[in-house]
């Protein structure tokens, strides 16, 4: 077991790397930290690069030392572990997207064309405060002006001028599963719709499923409902966001007291070539300036997009960042009554993807139009009155027969929502291609959801079985 000496060792060597982005002699170290004995130094440096903690290069006096492409140490640590496609199925899967709709900028792509090189091939780069100084609030805008107007188009309420939250508490009872079990898959949840939908609903945790899930997804429920219950008092403050950050990280993080409070430790994240700081008093400072900046923006849209960019950016909690900014983009959208944010449809290669952009390039084009697309669909699930999306969904079209077959034997079978989770699961295995099952299992388990005495015969059913099943869905 380690000396808490050597912890404090290790930081503060970890520390200096994150300073320079070169490979450092011993001697350079040394000189960066006077107070350490040389000796002490190569003790920690050996010991470090004997845990992949840092690699060494070279021998004796020409041997360097440099931050491996990956760290995880300490942990916890975020997540960024979605596997990229081999080339043929990014082909098809890019194929896919495109049928879809899903306008990608030509930054857009050349980004996402950047962060899919192997991480050997990425430069290492590590926290940049002038990303977030250069933005000046009402002046700088990463949506531009036809953006913003599209979005308050479709996001906004027919019902006029009503009471903040007033939209948010309307469709709360779908919101509370939608986003929930969205934002959940994107941190890899394995949870189904319907067995989040029975989790929230019942209480009722999925057999075979990690508990850890499970806890995730209550927690959003909680973190969700502070917003709409508090829509006068919520805001881009010290109050909402690090309890936004306690209640999505509750019963996840290994120190409890870690919970709403800034990050005093380095972090590393998976899957990236970036390092964020591991000085406190900057952390504080950018936090400070984050909130700062992001309560001075008058958009809606602009202020969320602002905190879904620069809160993961920073990374001021030790763990669940990127939980935190999900649900603070939120936050404009409680407050000016408008349609909110759930990340329907909304893929963990896409999202993944376009948050390495901000890590490691700095620019936010691939994370815009993911967050355009997504606030698109999100409306078309919510808005009373909103734009049509124009074409119809070509997931259905081409599995029109498979869909109607999943939805008349679950009805039939009179299933309840974790058998039904099940046999989806089972049947979409062998019968639906990999790139669309995802999508096509939260169809099915929706589509089930929406069922009622109005529809049914849009899939041959008959009042009496449609009856008889709806007394075991849940």
């Amino acid at each position: 077991m380690r000396h808490p000496d050597q912890d404090a060792d290790f930081v503060s060597v970890l520390d200096v790397f994150q300073k320079h982005s070169v490979p450092l002699s011993l001697e350079q170290i040394h000189q960066a930290l006077p107070k350490k004995s040389r000796r002490t130094l190569q003790r920690r440096m050996a010991a470090l690069v004997k845990e992949g903690k840092l690699l060494a290069r070279g021998e004796r006096g020409g041997r360097r030392y440099m931050l491996p492409a990956v760290t995880d140490w300490p942990l916890p640590h975020e997540q960024l572990t979605y596997r990229y496609p081999k080339r043929r199925e990014h082909e098809e899967i890019s194929r896919l997207r495109k049928d879809e709709g899903i306008p990608f900028s030509k930054e857009g792509s050349e980004i996402r064309h950047i962060v899919h090189q192997p991480l050997a091939k990425r430069k290492p780069v590590g926290y940049q405060p002038a990303f977030l100084d250069a933005y000046q609030p009402n002046v700088s805008a990463y949506l531009s002006k036809s953006d913003r107007a599209k979005l308050t188009s479709l996001g906004q309420s027919v019902s006029g001028l009503q009471p903040a939250g007033t939209y948010f508490r309307q469709v709360l009872g779908r919101l509370l599963i939608d986003l929930s079990w969205n934002s959940s898959r994107l941190e890899g949840n394995t949870y189904s719709l319907l067995e989040t939908e029975r989790l929230l609903e019942l209480g009722e945790n999925a057999a075979g499923k990690d508990l850890r899930d499970a806890q995730m997804i209550l927690n959003h429920k909680a973190a969700i409902e502070l917003l709409s219950e508090q829509p006068e008092e919520i805001g881009f403050n010290h109050y909402t966001v690090c309890n936004l950050h306690a209640l999505l990280s509750e019963n996840l993080l290994p120190d409890p007291r870690a919970g709403g409070r800034l990050r005093m430790r380095p972090v590393g994240i998976t899957g990236t070539v970036y390092h964020p700081t591991s000085v406190p008093q900057l952390i504080d400072e950018q936090f400070r300036q984050i909130l700062i900046k992001a309560e001075a923006i008058e958009n809606p849209f602009e202020q969320s997009f602002f905190a879904m960019v620069h809160l993961p950016y920073l990374q001021p909690f030790e763990d669940v960042n990127k939980r935190v900014s999900r649900l603070a983009c939120n936050i404009p959208m409680v407050r000016h009554n408008l349609c909110p944010m759930s990340f329907v449809d909304v893929s963990q290669s896409d999202y993944v993807s376009a948050i390495l952009g901000v890590y490691e390039l700095n620019r936010v084009d691939y994370l815009r139009d993911v967050y355009l697309w997504a606030y698109e669909r999100s409306c078309a699930r919510y808005s009373t009155i909103r734009q049509t999306l124009g074409d119809p969904d070509l997931l259905r079209l081409r599995y029109r027969t498979e869909l109607g077959d999943f939805v008349r034997e679950v009805v039939r079978g009179g299933l309840d929502k974790a058998t039904a989770s099940r046999l989806i699961a089972v049947k979409a295995q062998s019968l639906i291609p990999s790139p669309d099952r995802p999508r096509f299992i939260e169809t099915v388990e929706t589509e089930l959801g929406n069922l009622h005495p109005g529809n049914i015969a849009r899939y041959r059913l008959r009042p009496s079985e449609f009856q008889s099943w709806l007394i075991g869905w849940r």
